[in-house]
């Protein structure tokens, strides 16, 4: 059973290495909640946060009582030491370039010592908008140089292809960082 629900969540065996069984996760960016239902059916502790009222709305339905899902932004992040892990899979790439560094800092804060924060970009370079939406690609070299300054080690950081059907040409780049003791 475990190994099924993990391979229902994109990564999550790199994150979940570094995250304690039953830690404590916030989802940030949850979008539909596939991922916070995942981490809650492992064990985890699980808060989820979306900036879309019907994000929310589905992830809330997705989830159940038992998985608190909040309507915010990553600017409005405020929590301090709270999480074994973060996990932003494929919604740090909608924060404009110009405001990552407080949004990272902000994430940075909400890790305990030795948490665990995982991302994940589209490869590319710089912003674009497609569909409407904003969309910050990054690459190996400069996602290392925007995590540095605080208080994190880049554990991991890997390249993926898609797995969605039709989007084999799209290329991610990952990253694990731990926050120092």
């Amino acid at each position: 059973m475990r190994e099924r629900l993990l391979s229902l969540v994109s990564g999550v065996n790199a994150d979940l290495r570094h995250v304690i069984p039953g830690g404590r996760i916030l989802d940030a960016g949850c979008g539909v909640g596939r991922d916070a239902l995942a981490f809650a059916r492992l064990g985890y502790d699980v808060v989820a946060f979306d900036a879309s009222l019907e994000m929310v709305r589905l992830t809330r339905a997705r989830v159940g009582p038992h998985v608190p899902v909040h309507l915010m932004r990553f600017e409005e992040v405020a929590w301090c030491g709270e999480f074994d892990g973060v996990w932003t899979c494929a919604s740090l790439l909608h924060v404009p370039s110009i405001s990552f560094a407080e949004v990272g800092s902000r994430v940075v804060d909400a890790l305990r010592s030795g948490g665990a924060w995982h991302m994940s970009f589209k490869l590319g370079q710089g912003e674009r908008f497609t569909n409407g939406r904003l969309f910050v690609d990054h690459t190996q070299e400069n996602l290392s140089e925007a995590l540095t300054g605080w208080s994190i080690r880049i554990s991991e950081m890997w390249i993926s292809e898609d797995v969605r059907p039709g989007r084999k040409q799209e290329r991610w780049v990952n990253a694990v960082a731990v926050r120092s003791p």
